[in-house]
């Protein structure tokens, strides 16, 4: 099987992009939009993206599996970002000079503290033994999943570490491109890959998970949801495409190429709004496969949403919005 690309840095779009001074469609705080121009990206196209393998781009929070105390573990995503003096002096650069090329930083004096547990992510750059921010002005880390921390209480329903297993969204193992299934994966199996969690309580619930008396969250690996009948890599029937086609319900489109390289676009960058009525997986049809006793998953953040799972062991729902646990 083809191990494809982990998430640790902004992916960049498919396309070079231009900046236009109007409120952003994605950040409400953002008086800019960044939007897609009909130019090929030169990174997308050294990499061959026409050859690439097009995937759904999924609305969550990123979270990686690495080793923690000596065992594999869940980590979450957490930037290092200036403080609101060195915010507001960054910003003030970028917008007189329409680019934040040439601004200079003091690490040690211009970031938030982050947990001493925290590590940059993969490939940051680093001077002198320091990380060092990437264009937007983040340091890209992890911070490990702990049960007593309320801030990743939703990280921590997905997770049980005495049984070292997570919850996990995937295709049919009966490699059905349609079906998905939700298993609880061995902690194991997912070292070094990144996921995106996603849920009723994660950015909005943008693909109506489960309800507040029953919330619903499971995470999904990275490239793993696969664009069935992807268009080309050109601005027009991209555009088209997204509008038109009875796929098209998807936050944006993730291409992983031969090389690793990672390129997207996002409807924003299209000038579309999201969500839009649904989701592509969404709309397919899932079983569940979690068939361990209810009494074994013993972590008091996680065992309620396991030991539910667990019930509907065998069941099958037409659609991801459908699941739901019996009182």
């Amino acid at each position: 099987m083809r191990r494809l690309g982990s998430v640790q840095q902004k992916i960049p779009c498919v396309f070079l992009t231009e900046v236009k001074d109007e409120q952003s469609r994605k950040r409400e705080c953002q008086q800019f939009q960044v939007v897609a121009t009909e130019n090929v990206n030169p990174v997308a196209a050294e990499a061959n993206v026409d050859c690439a393998l097009a995937t759904e781009k999924l609305d969550g929070t990123c979270c990686y599996v690495t080793v923690y105390k000596g065992q594999p573990h869940l980590w979450a995503r957490l930037d290092r970002k200036p403080n609101k003096q060195a915010e507001k002096r960054f910003r003030k650069y970028q917008h007189s000079h329409r680019s934040c090329k040439g601004f200079t930083w003091n690490v040690e004096e211009d970031f938030k503290t982050v947990p001493g547990a925290w590590i940059p992510a993969h490939r940051v750059r680093h001077h002198s033994g320091r990380p060092v921010p990437d264009e937007h002005g983040h340091i890209p880390g992890w911070v490990p999943v702990e049960g007593d921390n309320k801030q990743y209480c939703w990280h921590s329903s997905v997770v049980d570490y005495e049984v070292g297993a997570a919850l996990v969204l995937r295709p049919h193992a009966d490699d059905d491109e349609d079906r998905l299934e939700i298993a609880a994966v061995p902690l194991a199996d997912l070292m070094e890959q990144t996921l995106e969690l996603i849920g009723t309580n994660v950015n909005g619930n943008p693909y109506g998970l489960g309800s507040k008396k029953q919330p619903v969250h499971f995470l999904v690996l990275h490239g793993s949801v696969k664009i069935r009948n992807p268009p080309p890599v050109d601005f027009q029937q991209l555009c088209s495409w997204f509008r038109e086609s009875p796929e098209r319900r998807v936050e944006g489109i993730v291409w992983h190429c031969n090389d690793g390289t990672l390129v997207k676009v996002h409807r924003h960058h299209l000038g579309l709004r999201w969500p839009d009525g649904g989701s592509g997986f969404g709309d397919r049809s899932v079983v569940i496969r979690v068939d361990r006793a209810a009494d074994e998953y013993s972590s008091s953040s996680s065992k309620d949403l396991f030991t539910s799972f667990s019930t509907l062991n065998g069941h099958c729902f037409s659609r991801l919005q459908e699941i739901h646990f019996d009182p």
